[in-house]
């Protein structure tokens, strides 16, 4: 491990206090992280990225009790979520309270906070005292990253530490539910889907309409390179890669019907290395509609896990990517 990528989080808390940028793992995907109370910190992450000033952050708190601290006026709403899916991948959007840098939100009396379920995270932000702004750790617009390696291909030195925590767990980036409005509206789809955020509040929830006011919610985001087709079915995708004009080896097949939850959690890598394997030659990749709700994930701390590879319908052959 090179001294850029650490464990430390001492080191890490240090580097954030001294109006440093970090990026940090947790459950969902590697955040680029500053103290979120530091006006000029947070303008070093939409410098880092290249993300337009206009598009607000996700803060982070280290324990679901600190949101009445960092809220101005928590809802009903928020604070049921906050009870019952917290710490996990669940962002909530709620009055920003005032030690809150506006910076972070884009200059709204709104922002979306959550609690993450990675101990490395939670730990770091309890030693700084303050909580973070932390959005994915990549250029704006591109695929997100879920281990240290794929920050370090991205912003290398850009950023002032790498705290490794191993592959995040999810995989994909959290919830984002707005509890100003009632209904509340699901801005942003995740691990956590809008069925059962209606199942913990026992009360309807709507589609996301009005302005973009959270993460995500862009046309284009979280974009690959390659150019991606999404097929019905494992048939389809077959017939479909014949039936593009491309170069042999340059249409891959990630079937993501089999496991929904490993799907998820492999989704980013290898979008990411179907990019690094052809380079600017812009490869086609088929993805197999899971064709079922996402799953709701145990996100509780666990061992890191590795990331998904390409599995074989039984009885059919599918190519390894070279």
């Amino acid at each position: 491990m090179s001294e850029h990528i650490t464990t430390d989080v001492e080191r890490a808390a240090v580097i954030l206090a001294s109006g440093g940028v970090v990026a940090l793992p947790t459950e969902t995907v590697y955040g680029l992280a500053a103290d979120a109370t530091q006006p000029e910190a947070v303008a070093r992450i939409f410098a880092i990225k290249g993300r337009p000033s206009d598009h607000p952050l996700i803060v982070h708190i280290g324990d679901p009790e600190d949101l009445d601290r960092w809220c101005d006026d928590v809802p009903d709403s928020a604070r049921r979520l906050a009870t019952l899916a917290w710490p996990g991948p669940l962002s909530l959007i709620v009055p920003r309270g005032p030690g809150i840098d506006p910076g972070v939100t884009a200059g709204r009396d709104t922002m979306a906070v959550r609690c993450p379920a990675h101990p490395v995270i939670r730990e770091v932000i309890r030693r700084l005292g303050h909580p973070i702004a932390a959005p994915s750790a990549n250029r704006f617009g591109r695929v997100s990253p879920t281990t240290a390696q794929h920050v370090a291909d991205d912003l290398g030195h850009d950023v002032d530490l790498i705290g490794d925590g191993g592959p995040c767990q999810v995989g994909l980036e959290s919830t984002i539910v707005d509890c100003t409005v009632d209904p509340v509206q699901v801005l942003r789809p995740g691990s956590i889907d809008a069925e059962h955020i209606a199942a913990l509040l026992k009360a309807p929830v709507a589609a996301a309409s009005g302005p973009v006011r959270a993460p995500g919610m862009l046309e284009v985001h979280y974009a690959p390179s390659c150019r991606v087709h999404v097929a019905e079915s494992w048939t389809q995708a077959t017939a479909l890669r014949s039936e593009l004009d491309v170069g042999p080896g340059f249409v891959e097949i990630l079937d993501l019907s089999i496991d929904v939850v490993a799907a998820a959690r492999g989704l980013y890598g290898w979008l990411r290395g179907a990019d690094q394997r052809h380079g600017a030659g812009a490869p086609r990749l088929l993805a197999v509609d899971a064709h079922q709700p996402a799953a709701q994930v145990d996100v509780a701390p666990a061992q890191p896990q590795g990331l998904m590879t390409p599995r074989a319908r039984q009885g059919e052959q599918q190519e390894e990517p070279p």
